[in-house]
């Protein structure tokens, strides 16, 4: 009994009754050490399977998303009423379930960005080298004018005349709009990721690795929610670029370049928020 009794004295006091929040909680932790920012060349990734078969994970990944999704849109658009198929509420479910899902199937593996966008907001956080974000970017472009590309072998003659799933800025917007959008949007999305796989957080509550992939993809359906009728929401280039090119019109490559500039500019955003502000990283000791 005096044993037990010790050892619930222990448990009693092995944390303090008040969690640091805050600045406070940016004090050293003992469970945990700031990772070393990713060099901006790693050479040896190239001779490391482990580099391809993430770039394949990022690939199939992004080939599953866009087959889904434009597939649903696909089958909104072709209806004679939005009340007969899922809606605008069943497309942002599309889009935000699978990359719940594929988010969580790949993270293990590449990270599972799925997104250049996300790509390019980590690699300048230096979460990763540039070889492995110019990569990342390249096999997910690929993967997704594959999977559009199988969707309209789906659709065949009615893939044109619904639209292809290509992102353009709708009637009663300007490419302002547009441009704004996108750019909030994309912060939005970054920011969540940041957030949810912040290292420190991962090292203070054990549960954060396996729950991050929910708010990534809940945060994709809020933002196609408010989106959808403006720009179609993109927040993902990768996405625009496969929708784009097998659609091929001209509307949609007219403003194409919104669903470039707009997703990087708002990663860009969100990844010089969460480093300066809520991690403060230039501002810590060396």
């Amino acid at each position: 009994m005096e044993g037990k009794e010790e050892d619930v004295r222990v448990g009693a006091n092995k944390f303090s009754e008040r969690q640091p929040i805050g600045t406070a909680a940016q004090g050293d932790d003992k469970d945990y050490k700031e990772p070393p920012p990713a060099p901006l060349f790693e050479p040896g990734e190239l001779c490391s399977w482990s580099f391809y078969r993430a770039g394949i994970a990022e690939f199939i990944a992004t080939f599953l998303f866009l087959y889904v999704s434009v597939l649903t849109v696909m089958g909104v658009v072709r209806a004679d009423s939005k009340c007969s198929t899922v809606g605008i509420q069943g497309i942002a479910w599309a889009f935000g379930g699978m990359i719940f899902a594929l988010v969580y199937c790949t993270a293990g593996i590449s990270g599972g960005h799925i997104n250049p966008a996300v790509t390019f907001g980590l690699f300048l956080a230096r979460k990763l080298s540039l070889t492995r974000a110019v990569y990342y970017m390249v096999m997910q472009c690929l993967g997704a004018i594959c999977g559009a590309g199988v969707v309209k072998g789906f659709e065949k003659g009615r893939y044109n005349s619904l639209g292809g799933g290509a992102n353009v800025v709708n009637a009663g917007y300007t490419k302002g709009d547009g441009l704004g959008a996108e750019i909030v949007g994309t912060f939005v999305l970054v920011y969540t990721v940041f957030s949810a796989t912040d290292a420190k957080r991962n090292a203070r509550d054990s549960h954060v690795p396996i729950l991050a992939p929910l708010p990534i993809g809940f945060a994709v359906f809020l933002v196609h929610l408010a989106t959808i009728p403006i720009t179609g929401t993109g927040i993902n280039p990768a996405r625009s670029l496969g929708a784009a090119i097998i659609y091929n019109k001209d509307h949609a490559w007219d403003d194409h370049w919104i669903f470039w500039v707009g997703p990087f500019i708002g990663a860009a955003l969100a990844a010089l928020y969460h480093q300066v502000v809520i991690r403060a990283m230039p501002f810590k000791s060396k």
